[in-house]
């Protein structure tokens, strides 16, 4: 018996180190080219209004095949010489695997575990899907108590708890979920800590709802399919909702100025997402052109992933404004 955030945290480890995981689902990336394009843009606006410090840290944690950041750094080159120059490209990235696929597309990264190991010093971060994967805890409303979710013979079974550094509502009803990812917010909070000591910003790209809310979000997909995500640990992707509120709270307390959650639809439509797209199809032929339009509807339409995806910056006090985040 272990309890669900163990579970998660050694299953979704075994499976970014064995298997393809684009073989299961796509990311935004993989969709469109026009998304990486988009965000590297973001990074190099951020750059200047930071006042060009050289050299600058240019991150990405969870970069899947490397493609985001290609097409980020393609877009950088073509319109940003001078922050191509400054930055210093870092992954954050754990499995082995991927690494191998990154570095033949981006052989002059340096790679990291973890986001505290990122170096010191001025820091621009991507995160795309990062943050869905990282592991929660489940508590269950029962008898007017909580109780915790463990996993046992591929089943839950609720404990009592015996330690919780956090509080949780007591006027929830009978079965009501809450869950909780410590991880996440312990990352998110030392991250905004050292951007408001030492500048800069970060974004995080990823899908739950606005607000903090009850609910049970424990999912996986196995074969592009929804699966059981207590059977057959390492051979599924698991993910839960990201609690954007819960960060933001994180990020505040510790200093850092809060950007969002806004619905990702708006916020690419906002960096230009419509004008890059047709700009694209104007050099293609009709079926690639059809192609990018479609891609870029799967991003951000309101019934696709424009709305249940969020975009959540955290930065330096200084910087006030943030590409995306004004209206």
């Amino acid at each position: 018996m272990e309890r669900l955030d163990r579970f998660m945290a050694a299953a979704n480890a075994a499976y970014y180190a064995n298997h393809d995981p684009f073989a299961d689902f796509t990311t935004a990336p993989e969709i469109s080219q026009v998304f990486g394009e988009l965000l590297g843009l973001w990074a190099a606006v951020v750059w200047q209004r930071m006042g060009r410090p050289a050299p600058v840290l240019l991150a990405e944690a969870g970069p899947g095949r490397g493609t985001l950041m290609a097409d980020a750094l393609r877009a950088i080159g073509q319109v940003a010489g001078d922050f191509a120059a400054a930055l210093r490209l870092h992954l954050v990235e754990t499995s082995p695997r991927l690494r191998a696929e990154q570095a033949a597309r981006l052989p002059s990264a340096t790679w990291h575990e973890r986001l505290a190991d990122l170096p010191q010093g001025p820091l621009i971060l991507l995160a795309n899907e990062f943050l869905d994967a990282l592991p929660i805890r489940q508590f269950v409303r029962r008898a007017g108590s909580w109780r915790e979710r463990h996993v046992t013979a591929g089943a839950f079974i609720e404990c009592p708890l015996t330690d919780l550094p956090f509080d949780l509502p007591d006027d929830l009803t009978e079965g009501a979920v809450i869950e909780v990812n410590e991880v996440a917010r312990a990352a998110v909070a030392d991250l905004a800590a050292r951007l408001a000591q030492s500048g800069g910003a970060a974004l995080f790209l990823d899908y739950g709802p606005e607000g903090s809310a009850a609910g049970d979000s424990f999912q996986a997909i196995r074969a592009g399919r929804p699966a059981d995500p207590l059977r057959a640990p390492g051979s599924a992707d698991l993910t839960a909702h990201v609690d954007f509120a819960a960060l933001a709270r994180r990020a505040r307390d510790v200093g850092a100025a809060v950007f969002g959650p806004l619905a990702q639809g708006i916020f690419l439509a906002r960096l230009g997402l419509s004008e890059r797209a047709r700009r694209l199809a104007r050099e293609r032929t009709p079926e690639q052109a059809a192609a990018i339009f479609a891609g870029v509807e799967r991003l951000a339409a309101p019934d696709r992933m424009g709305r249940l995806f969020k975009a959540l910056a955290i930065a330096h006090p200084s910087l006030s404004e943030l590409p995306g985040f004004a209206a």
